[in-house]
């Protein structure tokens, strides 16, 4: 049953230079062919810094179409080098109508998914309902030489519904770009908590669900924020198989058996003793 596929995550610093963050984003999906990954990960909107820390109406300049400069160099990228390739857009989709988007490109630079984020953040730092129009293209599952992947965006992580039906699409690997970040000395006391939230979240994902899931996080300090980086791997059993540094850029590579989610499902058949039959108030708001 063993299906092997080599995964790589690009943590990367974001810089004012969109134009640089692009080159090493490049430079990064070559290097992790190099190394014989089959499928080379991107961090949520990795072309620019992380300008949601405040409402500024010249942040939408920033945004470009879908297919555009950055969704055409990643497939170039992907037919280059001769991967399967994940990429944040912050996308223009008419005027006045943005999404936070992520593509993910087979290895002949053709698009095998399109999502866009469907659970858009709105806190002191993150004020992305400013910018993001919510997602309405469902949990779309790409088809690639890697395995049949599942694209999702960092607020989404928090939320077992986006991971369950992009499960129940036949994703084999739940892959969340993302930018989460502490705020800048506000709370050291809180840092270890917030960050073992954020990945036993989604390492439940992986258990519940019996799939892969990785995180692929930016690292460096931004204005308020100093991104934490940590990008890691979990397996259908939650273990984690790999986890990149807090403090610097790095390119995570991990092999993963896609064979185990066969084998991990047949012991826990959370999926056959789902009761569909009883689950309608999942449709409200609240149940009162």
């Amino acid at each position: 049953m063993g299906r092997t596929i080599r995964l790589a995550l690009v943590q990367m610093r974001c810089r004012a230079d969109t134009a640089a963050n692009l080159e090493t984003a490049l430079q990064r999906i070559a290097d992790a062919a190099s190394a014989g990954a089959d499928l080379v990960c991107l961090p949520e909107l990795f072309r620019t810094p992380y300008f949601c820390q405040r409402e500024e109406e010249a942040a939408f300049e920033l945004a470009e179409p879908i297919p555009g400069e950055t969704s055409e160099a990643l497939a170039k990228a992907a037919r280059s080098a001769g991967v399967s390739v994940l990429g944040s857009v912050f996308e223009r989709r008419a005027p006045g109508l943005y999404h936070n988007s992520a593509l993910v490109l087979t290895p002949d630079g053709a698009t095998a998914a399109h999502y866009r984020k469907m659970h858009i953040p709105d806190d002191p730092l993150y004020y992305e309902k400013f910018y993001f129009t919510p997602g309405d293209l469902g949990c779309p599952v790409a088809s690639t030489p890697a395995g049949r992947v599942g694209p999702l965006v960092c607020w989404d992580q928090w939320f077992p519904e986006a991971a369950r039906l992009s499960a129940l699409g036949g994703a084999e690997l739940l892959i969340y770009p993302t930018a989460i970040a502490w705020e800048t000395g506000a709370r050291p006391e809180g840092e270890a908590a917030e960050h073992d939230a954020w990945e036993t979240v989604q390492r439940g994902h992986a258990i519940a669900n019996g799939v892969f899931v990785a995180a692929v996080n930016r690292v460096g300090e931004e204005d308020a924020l100093t991104f934490w980086g940590q990008s890691f791997v979990a397996d259908p059993f939650g273990r984690v198989l790999a986890r990149a540094a807090s403090d610097r850029e790095e390119l995570l590579i991990v092999d993963c058996d896609l064979g185990e989610v066969e084998s991990v499902r047949r012991g826990w058949p959370f999926l056959r003793d789902r009761r569909i039959d009883a689950y309608g108030d999942l449709e409200r708001r609240y149940r009162e």
